[in-house]
């Protein structure tokens, strides 16, 4: 009896020696994995601040430049493509479109005083500004999680749990290309010069 007594409290010890190790790790993944879900649920919530948002400052332009219906259609499909977006690549790739559409209506607003004297567009365009600042904000938040996630799943030993449990590394909220180069607008004045 002695003698199966030994191999067995070894087996224990070996078996609470990889608890010990592998529940902090497994639960720090997890954790993080919810700092990264909880950072995506912010950056959505902010965008869709946004979408709420741009129709009645649409509407506002509408009214006063019914002659710029192509900025004001880009803005619309825009955000259509925002709203349908679904994963993090497609939803940045959404929104760097609609940061250059609204870049090209508030172009429109410039040539336009009486649009922004108007206090409603006032009031849109604060508020649009305030969560541009918000959605700038939870992106930073949310890279920040992932970078830290990220290290964790490729550094050891967590390289190891998250093999064994499958944490995969998470994708960043990355600005598309294109959204370092200020868009063109051309409203036409060459042909009305001449």
């Amino acid at each position: 009896m002695r003698k199966l007594l030994i191999p067995i409290i070894i087996v224990i010890a070996l078996i609470a020696i990889v608890a010990a190790i592998l529940v902090p790790s497994y639960n720090g993944f997890v954790q993080l994995e919810e700092d990264v879900n909880q950072s995506y649920a912010q950056i959505e919530n902010q965008l869709q601040r946004r979408l709420d948002l741009i129709p009645n400052l649409v509407e506002t332009v509408k009214g006063f430049a019914d002659q710029e219906q192509d900025v004001i259609d880009s803005v619309t499909e825009a955000r259509s493509n925002l709203a349908g977006a679904e994963g993090v690549s497609e939803q940045a790739e959404a929104d760097a479109e609609l940061s250059g559409a609204l870049s090209r209506l508030l172009v429109v607003v410039e040539n336009y005083p009486e649009i922004r004297s108007s206090e409603n567009f006032q009031q849109l365009s604060d508020e649009l500004a305030g969560t541009e600042n918000r959605i700038a904000v939870a992106r930073q938040d949310y890279n920040g999680t992932v970078s830290e996630f990220n290290r964790k799943a490729r550094s050891f030993p967590g390289n190891m749990i998250a093999g064994i449990f499958g944490f995969d590394e998470k994708e960043y909220f990355e600005a598309d290309p294109d959204a370092s180069e200020a868009p063109e607008v051309d409203f036409g004045t060459d042909e009305d010069e001449q």
